[in-house]
């Protein structure tokens, strides 16, 4: 157990990480917390499939491998980068409940994992990121909180009323201040930090609210996905700046570069396809799935039934088209098989009329 204080709001809190006990089994808030973002983004995609045009059956498929993915994956990204904290004793690279998921490490992870499935699953991929995106920034605003119970994720000294410390983190910029200083990071141990999982908390909330009014307004699949990418990209391209914990290539800070880009990016790809979709004039250039027949089919639930009755249809003329030839083959081998009889009776018909030509004479 350890404390969090903010000294200049006169709070402190004192924290365990470890939520309860199932024998030697320990079950921590980090873990939990996260679960439980999930469970809200999942409920929230459920929620609005429809206006999506996205069967849920097959998009529960998509969302539990991208999720897999992305576990993987943001494990994956931060050990890689940290490997030096792992490297003499690896193991430890699969104590995900200690903390250390990298949320650049999940997307990728939810991106190529989540591409695989819908093409399995036969969804439709940009509605499906569509409707992840905003379930990723309110699965992110709850999951930062795991980052508090565990006392990580903060940033250097603030004057601010809002500045936090602890034991824990008194401990960490203790030991890491030469380091610290070798990145341009000048810190107190003893004074209070910016607590920048709250920040992108924040940040991430405004995000999913102001996306999830948004939904109905949208231009073309795709635009909620690529305004994610901009939304969290611009702000965690500022609040990585302000952290002691990023993960770094030399002197560039990892997050903060692909946050950049990504913010760049996608920004300007949203507004090329909307000024594209301005110059057409016309609501049948890049019409949204959702007002497709096919999504209003997926929406009756009769698409996938259809196709389903289309293939085993097309297996049954196969079948009896296999059926004819077969019968065709077994009926010209019969007539082979009767040549030799006629042939036969053709011989002896011959051989008689011989005999009686001979008797003749």
């Amino acid at each position: 157990m350890y404390s969090v204080e903010f000294p200049k709001l006169g709070l402190e809190f004192v924290l365990n990480p470890v939520a309860f006990k199932i024998g030697t089994l320990e079950m921590r808030w980090y873990g939990i917390i996260i679960a439980v973002g999930f469970v809200l983004s999942l409920i929230y995609a459920f929620m609005r499939m429809k206006e999506f045009g996205i069967d849920s059956d097959r998009a529960i498929d998509v969302i539990l491998g991208g999720a897999i993915g992305a576990l993987v994956c943001a494990r994956a990204y931060f050990v890689i980068f940290k490997w030096s904290d792992y490297a003499s004793d690896p193991i430890k690279a699969l104590y995900v409940w200690e903390g250390g998921l990298a949320i650049y490490g999940g997307l990728i992870g939810a991106f190529v994992f989540g591409l695989i499935f819908c093409k399995l699953r036969k969804v439709r991929i940009l509605p499906m990121f569509d409707l992840a995106g905003a379930g990723f920034l309110l699965g992110q605003a709850i999951g930062r909180w795991g980052n508090f119970v565990n006392s990580e994720a903060f940033g250097s000294n603030t004057g601010l009323p809002w500045g936090m410390t602890g034991e824990k983190i008194v401990s960490y910029l203790t030991e890491n201040k030469s380091v610290l200083s070798s990145m341009g990071i000048t810190v107190d141990p003893n004074m209070p930090v910016h607590p920048t999982f709250l920040y992108e908390s924040l940040w991430c909330l405004i995000g999913f609210i102001l996306i999830a009014v948004y939904v109905k307004h949208r231009k073309f699949d795709g635009e909620i996905f690529l305004m994610y990418l901009c939304w969290y990209g611009f702000g965690r391209m500022l609040i990585e700046g302000l952290r002691t914990d990023s993960l770094m290539i030399g002197s560039i800070r990892v997050s903060q570069l692909l946050a950049a880009v990504l913010f760049i990016v996608s920004g300007i790809i949203i507004l090329t396809v909307r000024s594209k979709i301005k110059r057409n004039n016309d609501p049948e250039y890049l019409k949204l799935y959702v007002n497709t027949e096919e999504a209003e089919m997926i929406r009756q639930g009769t698409f996938y039934k259809k196709k389903g009755k289309k293939t085993e249809e097309f297996e049954i003329e196969q079948y009896e088209e296999d059926e004819d030839e077969t019968d065709e083959a077994e009926q010209y081998d019969e007539d082979e098989t009767d040549e030799p009889e006629d042939t036969e009776e053709t011989s002896v018909e011959t051989t008689e009329e011989n005999t009686d030509e001979t008797t003749e004479e």
